[in-house]
């Protein structure tokens, strides 16, 4: 007997909900991974070049414009962590309600027979484990690195508004 296992096959099934919601979580991840960078990036510049403020700035406005940055593309993060594990139960459903249709055409429960609707199932629920963990560790960390600077800018205007 010859397996015919593979990744590509798991992850892409044998319809196209199971490869929508494939592909859809695919770009889930690198989308986040492409922000993950971004931010990585902009926080070693801000490591090298801090942000400051100058007296000649607009102090009323000056700490939501540089934080702005910071903030940017946050929010994909967070959707992305909230909604990635809900689209791989999708997934899920879709590849055990595949097994059970399997059992019901073959009037059979072989392990031949419902294994492959749950294989998808769990490539599946990996997949929105996969896009989701990263997703929601960099939200976390970065939210938390933007709230601090938020914080010293907010404090340093406050000092500059007493001078």
């Amino acid at each position: 007997m010859e397996n015919s296992f593979s990744l590509l096959s798991l992850f892409s099934g044998r319809d196209l909900m199971t490869l929508f919601v494939s592909l859809l979580l695919v770009a889930a991840s690198i989308l986040s991974w492409a922000v993950i960078i971004e931010k990585i990036r902009l926080w070693h510049f801000q490591k090298r070049n801090p942000v400051a403020i100058k007296h000649s700035d607009n102090l009323d406005t000056i700490v939501d414009k540089l934080i702005r940055p910071f903030d940017r593309n946050l929010w994909f993060l967070s959707m992305v962590s909230y909604v990635a594990p809900f689209i791989g139960l999708f997934g899920t459903v879709w590849g055990v309600m595949d097994s059970f249709a399997s059992i019901g055409v073959n009037q059979s429960v072989s392990i031949g027979v419902i294994a492959p609707g749950l294989a998808v199932a769990l490539g599946t629920t990996a997949l929105g484990l996969i896009a989701a963990v990263p997703a929601a560790i960099a939200y976390n960390v970065f939210s938390k690195k933007s709230d601090d600077l938020y914080d010293v800018l907010s404090d340093t205007v406050k000092e500059m508004k007493h001078k």
